[in-house]
């Protein structure tokens, strides 16, 4: 599964990384808190899914991820359990989630863009490459997309409405229409009151806010961006 071969990399790049590092894309975060999380999460989720009903959302810094060097058994320990859990219940079987009743693959596509994220921010404590391919980039700025086109899960003061378009290097890309009551979006290329132009995986770092708006190349009204990546993500 995805998931587990996600999980391995996020474990490569923190390999090696003092626990105490601080997390420069997550400020309120060391990496042991991070590391906590990744593998808390799937934990979390899979006692859900068992349960039937949702416990309260952990806080990270109470994980025990063990030993630096148990790390990479720890976080893939975690991955196991939540795709363990799924297939008990039955990856169609209609569970509770975060955006309402969904089936319970729904959480593995969720957590599996949390961390691809989150990958992003052990690559950038660990100052390496980010380890994304553009084809896993672009699931997870769609889904990202669908959860922020949820009603009531995020969100959105300010008064400026309009269109948004992401066009990556390659793929059709995004169409965001930003009102003051929240957001839709569409999948494929048309003309925006701004464009966002760069590679699939910048544009995810930018609407992650894991990397400034000047890292991609915007075209129109800049503020309209702005106030997306501020209010919206």
């Amino acid at each position: 599964m995805e998931l587990r071969a996600q999980t391995g990399t996020f474990a490569e790049v923190v390999a090696g990384l003092e626990p105490d590092e601080k997390v420069p894309t997550c400020p309120e975060w060391l990496l042991r808190d991070l590391v906590g999380h990744i593998g808390q999460a799937p934990r979390w989720v899979a006692g859900n899914l068992r349960s039937g009903a949702p416990a309260p959302v952990p806080d990270p810094r109470d994980a025990e991820p063990g030993p630096r060097a148990g790390w990479t058994d720890w976080l893939l320990a975690g991955a196991d359990e939540l795709l363990d859990a799924v297939a008990e219940v039955g990856a169609d079987t209609t569970v509770w989630t975060i955006v309402g009743p969904r089936p319970a693959r729904w959480w593995v596509r969720r957590l599996l863009a949390d961390l691809v994220v989150h990958t992003a921010d052990a690559a950038f404590t660990a100052d390496v490459p980010y380890p994304v391919s553009a084809e896993r980039a672009a699931d997870t700025i769609s889904e990202g997309l669908e959860l922020l086109a949820t009603p009531g899960l995020a969100s959105f003061p300010g008064d400026r409405e309009g269109t948004i378009a992401l066009r990556p290097s390659t793929g059709d890309g995004w169409l965001i229409t930003r009102t003051t009551a929240g957001h839709a979006w569409s999948q494929g290329a048309a003309a925006a009151d701004v464009t966002l132009r760069g590679s699939t995986q910048d544009l995810l770092l930018v609407l992650m806010r894991r990397i400034p708006l000047d890292q991609v190349t915007v075209t129109g009204d800049r503020a309209l961006a702005a106030e997306l990546l501020t209010y919206s993500v």
